[in-house]
């Protein structure tokens, strides 16, 4: 009931919750390509930072699952 008496309707859309699963995956993915970009700075200072900055993208990507 509302303050004037009425009943509440509830019309807002429903919030989706995020899916744990994927999210969990994508973080797998991201910290895998993260340890091998580490692993690569020593050998090969280009291929470690592309693997850093594509980390960075799946992070992103992770949060938007």
């Amino acid at each position: 009931m509302t303050r004037t008496g009425g009943l509440h309707s509830d019309h807002r859309p429903k919030q989706q919750l995020p899916d744990a699963r994927k999210h969990q995956i994508i973080s797998f993915v991201k910290s895998g390509i993260r340890i091998i970009g580490y692993g690569f700075l020593p050998f090969n200072i280009s291929v470690a930072v592309t693997l850093l900055v594509v980390s960075e993208a799946v992070g992103i990507l992770e949060e938007l699952v």
